[in-house]
């Protein structure tokens, strides 16, 4: 066990952001091989730095300098948000880099597209790992010693990975079908490499920050500093670890600034160090000054995604497994190419946020799934990857030329997909105008009959109409049986 009496409290914040596509058509494919919709990706991006990034970092940076070594927090910048702060907010890395210098905060290490390789390839996912090694310190002039996987997915084999290359402590959810009657407030180890510590976020006071902050009926509302740290304090007598891990986007985005969450965010450091006995701690420091109190088992992956906290929102269905699927079969193929711009496009089609798009589990009230979504429907965020990615496979081809009997394999399959697509979206735009119609009808016949028999005359009830009439009276009236009848008179 660890020592009496020593209390963490870990702040960690996620910074990611995708380079999204822009609506790429099916006779696009071979012609156009530029996948990327620049105005959002910059607008969207330049929209979050001003809300969210620059005042968010400037308020840590000012409570690092206030608190004087009492105050830390840990970030993980996603490979593809450094190289959109390169392209569209260079000042945001700059402020990044000035908090590093402090020494007061820790930046972790992750798949460097934020993607979901660690359930496809072993050997991709270290590929993508020191990837990212590689951008920190080039960037941020850091070395990771801990590591976060997309999302916080984990499970006993990818923390078994991390814990062989080297990783000190990995972070993921607190979920309470892995934890059962244990508490999050605990550092936990790895089941297979006991070496790696696991950090377990405490889901209720992370989401009273992330999603109930600014929730006028919630009846806790408004969440101030003094609260916040007064209910931390009830957790001291029976915890030894306190895990709040947030997106950063928390800060200015998804709670604007008049919801008072930056004066939540600059008071808050400080009423816990005077009301609590916790210590801010990093990953990397609370895996040095803390013992695991036992192994956690997870043998099916976890993340901090929905209700049931597994990977559903980006395999959940069998949109996202073919897309998945597909993509990972082309892993080979890339790593033998030295075209730069396959490269980088291949980083850029494995962000997770392409597969959450296609997700069908919430398509019918979605919230969550749609902020940020720029396609209407999962069947189009789907049909406009795989055309994407069926031009990517054909520029890959230049390079490894397949067979004449695969490629029209490969042709028939692509068809067929699109096909089977159209058919999805043609099906739903039916339901869709039958539910219209129907209420239309419902609100016709509600009228009186009486009414409605006043203004239309009868005549015109019954009357047909004239291409109707034509085809009813050269049926009703044949001018050979009216002969017939004469004759057998």
């Amino acid at each position: 066990m660890s020592a009496p009496g020593k209390k963490a409290i870990c702040f960690y914040f996620q910074v990611h952001q995708p380079f999204r596509l822009k609506r790429y058509r099916f006779f696009d494919i071979g012609h156009d091989h530029y996948y990327y919709d620049d105005f959002s990706n910059e607008s969207i991006m330049r929209k979050i730095a001003q809300k969210c990034y620059l005042p968010a970092n400037n308020i840590i940076l000012e409570l690092i300098q206030k608190h004087k070594g009492k105050f830390k927090v840990t970030f993980s910048l996603s490979g593809l948000a450094i190289s959109q702060f390169r392209l569209y907010a260079p000042e945001v890395l700059d402020s990044f880099k000035k908090l590093a210098e402090t020494g007061m905060v820790e930046f972790l290490c992750e798949t460097n597209s934020h993607s979901l390789v660690s359930i496809k390839s072993r050997s991709e996912f270290e590929r993508q790992v020191n990837k990212h090694k590689e951008m920190l310190k080039e960037f941020l002039g850091v070395e990771p010693a801990s590591f976060r996987n997309t999302e916080l997915i984990y499970s006993d084999e990818i923390g078994s990975w991390v814990a062989d290359m080297g990783f000190k402590s990995i972070l993921t959810e607190g979920a309470k079908h892995v934890l059962g009657w244990k508490s999050p407030n605990f550092l936990y180890c790895n089941s297979i490499n006991p070496r790696l510590k696991v950090l377990m976020r405490n889901f209720v006071l992370s989401d009273d920050i992330a999603f109930r902050f600014s929730n006028r009926e919630w009846n806790k509302w408004p969440l101030t500093a003094e609260k916040y740290a007064a209910w931390i304090n009830k957790l001291a007598p029976h915890s030894e670890l306190l895990n709040i891990f947030l997106d950063y986007e928390t800060f200015g985005e998804h709670n604007w600034k008049e919801t008072g969450i930056f004066d939540f965010l600059y008071h808050m450091p400080g009423a816990i160090l005077k009301k609590t006995p916790f210590k801010f701690m990093t990953p990397t420091e609370i895996a040095d000054a803390l013992q695991p109190v036992s192994a956690i088992n997870i043998p099916s992956a976890i993340s901090w995604a929905d209700e049931e906290r597994d990977i559903t929102a980006w395999h959940g269905n069998e949109l996202q497994v073919a897309a998945l699927d597909k993509l990972y079969s082309l892993a080979g193929k890339v790593n033998k190419c030295e075209d730069v711009q396959i490269k980088k496009d291949w980083e850029y089609l494995q962000s997770s946020d392409h597969f959450y798009y296609m997700a069908t589990k919430f398509f019918s009230d979605g919230a969550v799934h749609a902020y940020f979504n720029p396609y209407e429907t999962p069947y189009d965020a789907f049909m406009n990857y795989m055309n994407v990615l069926s031009d990517f496979e054909i520029r890959l081809k230049k390079y490894f030329p397949e067979s004449a009997e695969q490629d029209q394999i490969f042709k028939l399959g692509s068809q067929l997909i699109e096909k089977d697509m159209i058919i999805e979206r043609q099906a739903f735009e039916i339901e869709k105008l039958v539910k219209k119609n129907s209420r239309k009808t419902v609100k016709k016949t509600a009228k009186p009959a009486s009414k409605v028999l006043a203004k239309v005359p009868i005549k015109k009830s019954i009357e047909v109409p004239p291409k109707a009439k034509a085809v009813t009276k050269k049926k009703i009236v044949p001018k050979k049986p009216v002969k017939t009848l004469k004759k057998s008179k």
